[in-house]
């Protein structure tokens, strides 16, 4: 990985496209730390400090790097887009219309992108109005005794004007993304989720460090990063493995001309669905813990929510939370990959399975096979997302522990295809090989 971005940079097209995503990355951190108008940043800068874990915006606040918590322009960070981006996709499968226009090939695929954005700027309109007006109320730092000072000045005018902002910051994010997928290395919304979250790593470290007890905190500090190292490796091993469906194309004469007869296969990824299940597990199980934030209800019903479905240390929140990644990792591979269209599409292209029949029998394999495929990459995403409540127990450690859940998966993840991205750049300038 080091000798491709060793040779990247020795490459001047590739340099000036590694410097350009550097400037985006620095300028979005930059964003990052800028106060959105009306907040007091004394009172934020408080009660951040005295805030031991995130609560219940805590996976916004994760790809947000932090910005959230200390409502900065940059405060929704990617979250909108990626809302978006998943209520679309979702979408694509039960509304013809947007079926039709993924099939139109690229023509489609910008119009739905166009969709995502309006999407976008909807969601961070209302997102931001919600966080606002928590933010108002004192319930984004409860316990903090400057959580009521947090907004001063409630009026309409100044309400809208952070909404506004707020809003106004994720469509910049927008296009810092898209400026980095067009003129820089990788997939821009994937390196601006990969800056916030690589950005918390090292104060999450140290506050590990400094929440030490063995050896002034240092055996914990090197027990995480040892613990850090075996997770990343088992990440890389998962990620990477995958189940290859051989196909045979059948060679047809065209007149003096065959065609086809060649072989190829069909990559089942062991972990199919990617980060998608964990972001929606976490996401439902906030929905009661906000509603009881939001009503400060006192009821029976209130009480066992606040014991079991807010602190993420309970045996019911964990046990809940693996159960529910497994289903939508289920779920989400079942609307992401259509075998019968897979099949349709070989068969009308002369594509077969050795030994399975081209049309039904097909598609019934495929589903059998990805079935079986997606009981163990589920079962790692659940695993994989308890570290971190494993490392609230154990290390006393805040909730966003730096290598496992949604972090790592998605750290991990952004870096292989960057690094994959970069050294195709380089075997496309590299003729040595056809010049000996």
């Amino acid at each position: 990985m080091l000798s491709a971005f060793a040779r990247a940079f020795q490459t001047p097209d590739l340099r000036k496209k590694l410097l350009f995503t550097l400037g985006i990355m620095v300028l979005f951190r930059l964003g990052a730390h800028i106060p959105v108008p009306g907040v007091s940043f004394t009172a934020v800068n408080a009660c951040f400090k005295d805030t031991k874990s995130s609560g219940l915006f805590g996976l916004v606040n994760l790809f947000s790097g932090g910005a959230l918590l200390q409502l900065t322009i940059f405060a929704l960070g990617i979250m909108p887009y990626i809302t978006a981006s998943i209520i679309l996709q979702l979408l694509t499968v039960v509304i013809p219309r947007l079926e039709a226009l993924k099939k139109e090939g690229q023509a489609g695929t910008a119009k739905i992108t166009q969709y995502t954005r309006y999407l976008t700027i909807a969601l961070a309109v209302l997102q931001g109005t919600g966080i606002v007006a928590t933010a108002s109320s004192g319930a984004l730092f409860s316990g903090c005794v400057y959580a009521n000072q947090i907004v001063p000045d409630q009026s309409v005018f100044r309400i809208a004007t952070m909404v506004i902002t707020m809003t106004a910051g994720t469509t910049v994010i927008m296009w810092l993304g898209e400026l980095i997928t067009d003129r820089g290395i990788g997939n821009g919304m994937s390196i601006l989720i990969f800056t916030s979250i690589a950005a918390g790593f090292p104060g999450s470290m140290w506050a590990i460090k400094q929440q030490g007890k063995i050896g002034d905190g240092w055996v914990e500090f090197l027990s995480v990063i040892a613990v850090g190292v075996i997770v990343v490796m088992l990440v890389i091993f998962v990620e990477q493995a995958q189940r290859r469906i051989p196909v045979q194309y059948a060679k047809r004469m065209i007149g003096r001309r065959a065609f086809g007869g060649t072989s190829t296969y069909i990559p089942l990824k062991v972990n199919q669905a990617g980060v998608i299940p964990v972001i929606f597990a976490s996401s439902l199980l906030y929905i009661p813990a906000l509603v009881v934030q939001l009503t400060n209800s006192q009821a029976g019903w209130a009480t066992w929510i606040r014991t079991n479905f807010v602190k993420g240390d309970h045996p019911i929140y964990m046990a809940t939370y693996f159960v529910l990644i497994v289903f939508f990792a289920f779920f989400y591979v079942a609307i992401s990959f259509n075998p019968e269209e897979v099949a349709d599409n070989m068969k009308k292209y002369g594509g077969f399975i050795p030994g399975i029949r081209a049309g039904r029998p097909t598609a019934e394999y495929l589903n059998y096979v990805l079935t079986r495929i997606t009981w163990p990459g589920s079962l790692y995403l659940g695993l994989i997302a308890l570290i971190p409540m494993i490392a609230l127990v154990a290390f006393g450690a805040n909730q966003n522990f730096p290598f496992g859940g949604t972090s790592v998966l998605i750290v991990v993840g952004v870096g292989l295809e960057t690094v994959k991205q970069i050294e195709s750049q380089l075997q496309q300038r590299n003729y040595e090989g056809f010049l000996r």
